[in-house]
């Protein structure tokens, strides 16, 4: 056969190279891929649309959800657990049914090996008429995006914010003076859980959130507040300096934590009336744009070789002073 180099006593030319060749990519695209998925499967199939998003098999969007939220960060595999609104793990999962957190479902795998947490699991549930829906393995992988979720699993439902100009009429219509408390930039969900739980526990009227580079309502910040989220409401704003404006306009003093300050949270002016309790970061402290909007910038009193309190230590100790003195 004329070419043929491994032909015997076949020559090769002068003058010509050797003719490049595909590198494999020819056979490799001639490889299988394995079998179809089904069309309930495949996110942009009318199949899958059909399907509720809570189905085992599918989360929302057609992707697994990823985040820290209440997993418990990542899984040794490095891959993202599940997402906000997800607990996993039996640990976890006790603590949050023993928070009282809401929950949507709860799932438990199928033919697991039982030890005492999970007996414990298993002796709540049924003692608070919680049900719990079994799912295989490979099921419950899927729901939670592949987190380390230990057999079991507790779905959330989304939380409902509150509308800020809601909380701002029931906190002038309220028997006591107005107390909300605001949070810029905190970041740590289980720091908002915990100014939550302080807001609830001293009489505060509501908790505002800004949308951006803020922690939201996750499993953890539920967790921390000990189920005080359910007993406050907390409003979610686009805009948190024209919250500030909005309430400052409607007669509140808006007063900022501010490590710097001189004036003592424990009798600033205005302390007797409706107060909005703006609580900064831990690590950058207030916004240039949100200690302009403040009336008053004030702080606790601490030792000089400490030099900041952590923000829900923080927000608690400034609800306390200003209960304390309208007391």
């Amino acid at each position: 056969m004329p070419g043929n180099s491994q032909r015997k006593g076949a020559v090769r030319k002068k003058g010509k190279t050797t003719p490049a060749g595909s590198g494999g990519r020819v056979r490799r695209g001639l490889e299988g891929k394995g079998p179809t998925p089904r069309a309930e499967d495949r996110p942009y199939h009318k199949a899958y649309r059909k399907r509720g998003p809570d189905e085992p098999g599918k989360t929302t969007g057609g992707k697994p959800k990823s985040g820290r939220g209440g997993a418990g960060g990542r899984g040794a595999s490095g891959t993202a657990t599940a997402g906000s609104d997800w607990v996993i793990g039996r640990n976890p999962v006790l603590e949050a049914m023993q928070a009282g957190l809401p929950i949507k479902r709860a799932y438990v795998a199928e033919g697991l090996e039982r030890d005492d947490r999970l007996r414990d699991i298993f002796t709540f549930a049924a003692g608070n008429g919680i049900p719990l829906l079994q799912a295989t393995r490979s099921e419950l992988d899927r729901l939670t995006g592949g987190g380390v979720h230990q057999g079991v699993a507790l779905q959330l439902p989304a939380f409902e914010y509150a509308d800020a100009e809601d909380v701002l009429a029931d906190a002038l219509d309220g028997e006591t003076a107005g107390l909300v408390v605001a949070c810029d930039s905190i970041t740590d969900p289980r720091n908002l859980g915990a100014i939550i739980r302080s807001a609830a526990a001293f009489g505060a009227h509501g908790v505002i959130i800004p949308e951006r580079r803020s922690a939201q309502m996750t499993a953890a910040a539920w967790k921390t507040s000990a189920g005080a989220a359910a007993r406050i409401p907390v409003a979610r704003v686009t805009n948190l300096n024209r919250t500030l404006k909005t309430y400052a306009d409607a007669g509140f003093t808006v007063a900022g934590l501010d490590g710097e300050s001189e004036v003592d949270v424990a009798g600033f002016p205005g302390i007797d009336g409706p107060v909005l309790l703006v609580i900064g970061s831990e690590g950058e402290g207030l916004a240039r744009l949100v200690r302009e909007n403040c009336d008053v910038l004030v702080s606790i009193p601490i030792d000089s070789d400490v030099e900041s309190l952590n923000a829900g230590v923080a927000a608690a100790i400034a609800l306390y002073e200003v209960s304390r003195s309208r007391a």
